[in-house]
């Protein structure tokens, strides 16, 4: 059954600070929502302040997903966009200027079926387009046995192109993943971002 947000909860994206371990902690280690992602269930909160600190505030882009607006805005998932590494074979000279980025995301069971990651995706998607005019295409991927969150990539306007095989391994076993991807609009690199 779909839940959805009360009328007057926006959703919110914002930068994570390390006062957002506990919050990070609460979903990352709840084993429903690590089931699809390459690392285990966190054990101690330690282990999330320690993540925020070595891989999220590095990252070029990584954001708290959030119900509500400034102080009161409560941290209930995250989202990230990332270039994609350069191949020479797409002649891709740097990352920080390659046309590919991927997406990911996460968000804490109690909020699944509320229509909360949709909206983040679709917000992320935005923002990378508009921060990076030179990317061209944003790609996410989706478990083959994770039906909810390939839906939310084709709510938020993804294209599902195909079925990797065994593209990822996931806690030691090789997974099947579902590709997506949301081009910008224009097919020249200075084109502007896919009209959400």
């Amino acid at each position: 059954e779909r839940r959805e947000p009360a009328p007057e909860t926006e959703v919110t994206l914002r930068e994570f600070t390390e006062a957002d371990a506990e919050a990070l902690f609460a979903w990352a280690s709840d084993p429903r929502v690590v089931l699809f992602q390459r690392r285990e269930a966190y054990a101690r909160v330690d282990e999330a302040r320690r993540y925020i600190l070595d891989h999220v505030l590095p990252h070029p882009w990584y954001r708290a997903i959030c119900l509500g607006t400034g102080e009161d805005a409560v941290a209930v998932g995250s989202i990230s966009v990332k270039p994609c590494r350069p191949s020479a074979m797409a002649g891709e000279e740097e990352e920080e200027r390659a046309p590919r980025a991927s997406l990911g995301y996460r968000v804490a069971h109690g909020h699944w079926g509320r229509g909360i990651a949709t909206r983040a995706v679709v917000m992320a998607a935005a923002a990378a387009f508009a921060e990076w005019p030179w990317l061209l295409r944003l790609e996410a991927v989706a478990d083959v046995e994770n039906p909810a969150s390939q839906r939310v990539l084709e709510k938020a306007g993804f294209v599902r192109e195909g079925v990797l095989r065994r593209y990822v391994v996931l806690k030691g076993t090789p997974r099947d993943m579902v590709m997506f991807s949301l081009v910008a609009a224009s097919d020249s690199p200075e084109g502007h971002a896919h009209e959400l």
